[in-house]
């Protein structure tokens, strides 16, 4: 069995290995910058993960793990355009370094791009992985309209949090372990049971990225804490304050929600001492705890011995005391 920092290491080749053409550069330069800028890895490492769960041999995962991560790239290229970041993974987005048209356009060439990498699993996995990427690829969109709709609403419900985020994150993260259990000739059965880890599991990392927005240490967290407040957006943490406050909490509340000239801090403190007064902070601990145990009892229904399990759990619980 491989460790996470050797399939890490695996991926890391793979991505400097990305063959791309040299013209016309303003279409491929942004690419090879996109993905030399890094981030954790963490969907195609999982595809080799469920490879390695089932198989000792992982070369057959490589190439389609490494189309995962360049899909996740493009998302995230025309993410930060339609959210207008000035910044990703502490580097300049795609769009503020050269414009959003050439963000665009490399964007799509990266899905193209990404469907070319899926093609080459082999042959007898061909039409169930593709078969899996097309959904997948297909609810991280419906994911991101649902998040830009949510602006526009006045309340959202945690059911349809829970939904979106589901789509927007945690399918991709199911998807990339179910993939990679496939091609490690895993039964349909147990392939599912690791995508329902893995989205369970994905579910619980978005709610806890919600605890760390408020409550993580700033040097830890890696961005600006209470930025999700500052943008009013509908967090776990702020759907349970509307639905639990009182009247006269919720007017205190509304009103911060609603004033449009404020400073930063004060707003921060303020809507912090309300979730503070309403224990949601705790409430989205248990939520996240609860899919986490979720995502567990799908590992455990895995026919394959427990040793073979341990890295998944491992990863499992890190989640448990992640800090950024």
């Amino acid at each position: 069995m491989y460790s996470i920092k050797e399939l890490q290491e695996i991926i890391s080749k793979e991505v400097e290995g990305l063959s791309l053409p040299v013209t016309p550069a303003e279409l491929y330069e942004p690419i090879r910058y996109l993905m030399a800028i890094g981030g954790k890895r963490m969907r195609p490492v999982l595809t080799l993960m469920g490879c390695n769960l089932f198989s000792n041999e992982i070369e057959q995962a490589k190439i389609p793990a490494l189309g995962l991560e360049v899909f996740h790239n493009f998302t995230l290229m025309h993410d930060d355009i339609m959210d207008n970041a000035p910044i990703r993974r502490g580097k300049e987005t795609v769009h503020e370094k050269w414009n959003a048209n050439v963000a665009i356009l490399s964007g799509d060439v990266m899905l193209v791009k990404a469907y070319e990498l899926m093609m080459q699993s082999p042959d007898k996995y061909l039409r169930p992985v593709l078969n899996i990427f097309n959904k997948t690829a297909a609810e991280v969109c419906e994911g991101q309209q649902i998040d830009m709709n949510f602006e526009q609403y006045k309340t959202v419900q945690v059911e349809e949090y829970v939904n979106m985020i589901a789509l927007k994150t945690a399918v991709l993260l199911g998807a990339s372990l179910q993939i990679g259990a496939l091609l490690g000739n895993a039964s349909e059965t147990d392939a599912e049971h690791l995508y329902q880890f893995g989205k369970n599991l994905g579910i619980a990392f978005q709610l806890q990225d919600d605890i760390l927005d408020v409550y993580g240490a700033p040097e830890k967290f890696g961005k600006q804490v209470g930025g999700d407040i500052i943008a009013n957006k509908k967090t776990f943490l702020l759907i349970k304050a509307l639905e639990l406050a009182d009247a006269e909490t919720l007017i205190s509340l509304e009103r911060w929600l609603n004033t449009e000239v404020f400073i930063s801090e004060q707003k921060v403190n303020a809507i912090t001492g309300i979730y503070n007064q309403l224990n949601v902070k705790e409430l989205a601990e248990a939520e996240m705890l609860r899919y986490v145990n979720l995502a567990l009892g799908h590992l455990n229904q895995i026919n394959i011995a427990s040793e073979r399990k341990q890295l998944l759990d491992e990863f499992a619980n890190q989640l448990l005391v992640r800090e950024h």
